[in-house]
């Protein structure tokens, strides 16, 4: 799965904000709110085409969690954005 083109990631006041941009502003009046965890996954998804096994694995290089705990957040955040419409 990898993120549609047309966001732009920002770091506003310690919270990440995921803004449509171009074309995707246009079709898709979006503003995402996120933690840092939430935007680390943004990233990989935005750079590549990652399966969530690939993500948690990613997750757990990144993060001193469980792997429960990374594969809960990982399904959580993914859920969403699938939800929004938001993968390719």
């Amino acid at each position: 799965m990898q993120l549609k083109n047309g966001f732009v990631l920002e770091s506003v006041g310690g919270a990440y904000l995921a803004v449509a941009v171009g074309e995707e502003a246009v079709m898709a009046n979006a503003l995402i709110r996120m933690n840092a965890t939430g935007a680390f996954i943004w990233r990989l998804l935005s750079e590549g085409d990652y399966t969530e096994e690939q993500l948690v694995e990613a997750m757990l290089g990144e993060y001193d969690v469980p792997r429960e705990l990374a594969e809960r957040d990982i399904r959580a955040f993914i859920a969403k954005i699938t939800e929004a419409g938001l993968l390719r």
